[in-house]
This record gives C-alpha cells, sequence and structure tokens, in this order.
C-alpha cells in the first residue's frame, strides 16, 4: 500500500487487512521500490499523486524491471489521460476516490486471482491454492507477450482463435482466458472436434430431439446450450466437416442455431474460443475450409510459441514438472544435474511442452538413481544429430564384421528403407543391395505396373 497521506494509507491497508491479506504500508514511491527488491507482493495498489515520485512513475519502474506484480492505482484526480497512461505501461486497475470498502476488496481479490494464473512458476500459488488452477510457466519474452495477450482478450467477450504446433498448450490458455474473463463463474465446455464424426459433430454441438435419426432414443442437449453463460472450446476446429462449418458459420453470427430434428430456433449467450495447429492459408486455399468462418473466428488470434523458440524456460518447466509428479507420486523424485538439462536445451522438442513433460514424467517414474546425468537422460530422447545413440561393438570384431554390423543398425533405424540408408552410410544404392544380397538378403520386389 502506497501513499504519502498517512492516514489514507492506513485506512486501505485496514480494510485489506480486515479482509484477510498481508498488508505492508509505504509512504513513498522509493521506499516501495526498495521492498520489491527484497521480497515478492502479489499486488500493489498506489497512489497517483504523490511528491516526489509519483504512482506512474511506480508502475513504469515495476514495467522496467518485469516484476510480476499487479499495480492498482488510486487517486483522487482521476483523469482519462492518467488512466490510459497507467493501463498502457501495465496497471491492473484504476480507482477514484472516494471509494468505499467492498470496491477495494473486489478490486484487489480480482488482482490477485490474475496474478495466481498468470505470474511465472517460480512465484506460484502457495501451498493450499487450488489445485486444479491452469499455470502458464515460463519467464522468457515469448511467454511473457503471450501473458499480455490473454489479459487483453480475457475481458471481452470477443471470439478467439488460438494457434499452435501440438503440445504447445493451446486448451492451456484457453482455460486460462475463461478462467480470467467475466464468465469465470459459467461453464467451460470442451469439444474434442478429431475425435467426432461429421454425424456425430452435429448433434454433438447443437443437440437432437429424440426420433430425429435412427439411435436418437431421447431429447440431447448439445454443447453450446451447455455453455451458456460460459464458454465453448472447439479443440482443433479444422477437424469440422465443410458442410457442418456453415452452419457454425450462422451460430457465430446470430448465436442461434436449431437442434438436429428440430425447427425450434434456439438462442445462447456462448463466448467460442477455438483451437488449430494446421496453416489456416492452406487449409483455405485446399477448400478444406472456409474463409468466412476464418474470418469470424480469427477475430482475436493468439499464436503460441513452440518450445524450441523458448528454450529459457526448459528449466523452469523441468523444475514444475518435477514437482507435479512428487506430489502425484508421494515420494522424492530423481535430479537432473546441468548437464542433463543442457542436453534437454539442446533438443528441437518436434513435441513440445507436452512431450517434455512426457519425458520428464517417464524419468521420474522409472529412474532408481537420486540424480540423473547427461548420458541417462539421452536414453530417453529420440535419436538425432544432437543426440546419437552409443554403438556397442565387441572388442576384437573384424572390419568386414563391423562394416555388417553398422549396414544391418542403419538399415533397421530406417525401417528397411534402402535409400534412406545409403544416403545415411554414404553409399550408393547398388552398393547396398550387394552388400545386402552378399549377407543372405532377399532382393526387393521389382513393381509391375497392369496394363490393357
Amino acid at each position: 500500500m502506497v501513499d504519502d497521506h498517512a492516514a489514507s494509507r492506513e485506512a486501505m491497508a485496514d480494510i485489506l487487512r480486515r479482509a484477510g491479506h498481508d498488508v505492508q504500508a509505504c509512504g513513498s514511491a522509493a521506499e516501495a521500490i526498495d521492498l520489491l527488491a527484497r521480497s515478492f507482493w502479489d499486488v500493489v495498489v498506489t497512489d497517483l499523486n504523490m511528491p516526489g515520485m509519483s504512482g506512474l512513475d511506480l508502475v513504469r519502474h515495476i514495467e522496467k524491471r518485469q516484476i510480476p506484480t499487479r499495480v492498482i492505482m488510486v487517486t483522487a484526480y482521476a483523469t482519462v489521460a492518467s488512466a490510459v497512461e497507467a493501463m498502457r505501461h501495465g496497471a491492473f486497475d484504476y480507482i477514484e476516490k472516494p471509494f468505499d470498502a467492498g470496491q477495494l476488496e473486489r478490486l484487489v481479490a480480482e488482482a490477485l486471482r490474475h496474478n495466481q494464473v498468470l505470474r511465472p512458476a517460480e512465484t506460484a500459488a502457495p501451498a493450499g491454492a487450488e489445485q486444479n488452477m491452469p499455470v502458464l510457466v515460463g519467464s522468457s519474452r515469448p511467454m511473457q507477450e503471450l501473458r499480455r495477450r490473454i489479459e487483453q482478450v480475457a475481458a471481452t467477450s470477443e471470439t478467439v482463435l488460438i494457434l499452435g504446433e501440438s503440445g504447445t498448450g493451446k486448451e492451456l490458455v484457453a482455460r486460462l482466458i475463461h478462467y480470467l474473463s467475466p464468465r469465470a463463474a459459467g461453464p467451460f465446455i470442451s469439444v474434442n472436434c478429431p475425435a467426432l464424426s461429421a454425424h456425430l459433430m452435429e448433434s454433438e454441438l447443437f443437440g437432437h430431439e429424440k426420433g430425429a435419426f435412427t439411435g436418437a432414443d431421447s431429447d440431447r442437449v448439445g454443447r453450446f446450450e451447455l455453455a451458456h453463460r460460459g464458454s465453448l472450446l472447439l479443440d482443433e476446429i479444422t477437424e469440422i466437416d465443410t458442410a457442418l462449418q456453415a452452419k457454425l458459420l450462422r451460430v457465430l453470427q446470430e448465436r442461434a442455431f436449431e437442434r438436429v430434428g428440430s425447427s425450434r430456433t434456439l438462442h445462447v449467450d456462448v463466448r467460442v474460443l477455438a483451437t488449430t495447429n494446421r496453416d489456416l492459408e492452406k487449409e483455405i486455399a485446399g477448400g478444406r475450409f472456409r474463409q468466412d468462418l476464418y474470418y469470424r473466428l480469427a477475430v482475436l488470434p493468439i499464436h503460441i510459441p513452440p518450445l524450441r523458440e523458448r528454450k529459457e524456460d526448459i528449466p523452469e518447466l523441468i523444475a514444475h514438472f518435477q514437482k507435479r509428479c512428487a506430489e502425484r507420486l508421494g515420494r522424492p523424485v530423481p535430479e537432473l544435474d546441468d548437464s542433463a538439462v543442457n542436453r534437454l536445451m539442446e533438443h528441437d522438442w518436434p513435441g513440445n511442452v507436452r512431450e517434455l513433460e512426457n519425458l520428464v514424467t517417464r524419468v521420474c517414474v522409472l529412474t532408481t538413481e537420486d540424480r540423473v546425468t547427461a548420458e541417462q537422460i539421452g536414453r530417453w530422447l529420440p535419436a538425432s544429430p544432437a543426440n546419437p545413440r552409443p554403438i556397442d561393438i565387441p572388442v576384437g570384431i573384424s572390419l568386414q564384421d563391423m562394416e555388417r554390423y553398422l549396414i544391418e543398425a542403419t538399415l533397421e533405424k530406417y525401417d528397411g528403407h534402402r535409400e534412406k540408408t545409403a544416403k545415411a552410410l554414404g553409399i550408393g544404392v547398388r552398393t547396398l543391395t550387394e552388400k545386402l544380397r552378399q549377407y543372405g538378403y532377399p532382393p526387393r520386389a521389382k513393381r509391375f505396373s497392369r496394363t490393357g
């Protein structure tokens, strides 16, 4: 609590202490900066007009230092210009004197809720906080930008299109948007589009009337109805059949639809969140996705960076997944030494965060050692130029046998594909075929074409 006026400062601090918060009162922005440098605070409530360093200067300092706290600006001299300037530099919200205790309590509670979700993992919610609260892990610049974008779009009810490769956390981002939105108290309904056929998808989204088709033995409420006054996630929306995309477009435009087998129009208040790992421009060009639906979905687009573009977050992610594994297993999990972490930093992670989480889980469950080295972690990673597989060749083997061993091992790696094997070995396909013939391998089947 930062205010140069002692009576006002103590009055606001007392309100929040009675609400159950731990509050430290500061008489100046400089005092607050010193406190923030020594310890972490969820929320800073600061007066705007103070002698010396103003509240706006304090907001700029917090922004420049990238301190993970939420700032609430308090002033008796509110102007549109000062409010816009404070918000532009990262202030969470703005409150004008005089205000009642309830207003301040609600605003601080909202700021706390945002901070628990969006701050980096090292300042994550304390023990006893909600276990299933969605959390974004990572302090890299791309993740800071992502957090800012989530905060921007969460406050609205506009449609959001979340783009990113498989395993980047698109559903997590969708849940964060819902959790931070005014619809947080409403339902969050998710539809896994690839798992449903076109026929089932229509019934799943819009519901059906009894007798609408074979097997429709009773009325069914669709996902749009279930998500009324909440949010609906259409996960991997490009998998929806093109014929059904037209009906979905109408729902997004009018928030109205009919159940399958019914002529009664239903109206719903639903925010739609959609995800995809596809290149939508290619999907549109190939006639697999409607362009008008794309424009309707991409009102607020969010792109999630792949893990290879934010590798500095890997140590933080590893610690986060280790902590979760330890909680699930109810026992300590092995530590990764610096060499193991460095090996993981060298990997490109085509499966993104999900691949990293799966690997950390396997290591925690299956490793018996207390500490894991780079050599040990390399066994869990797929073979690559950065992670070559060691070849155990018996001592005393002849050069001829070694050659055969290398050829057969490479052939196995490429699932019998001779062109790829020859290229990897640096020899011609004819040379490889002749070698395999000498080893007793059957010749490749010749290809015949039918005519007439």
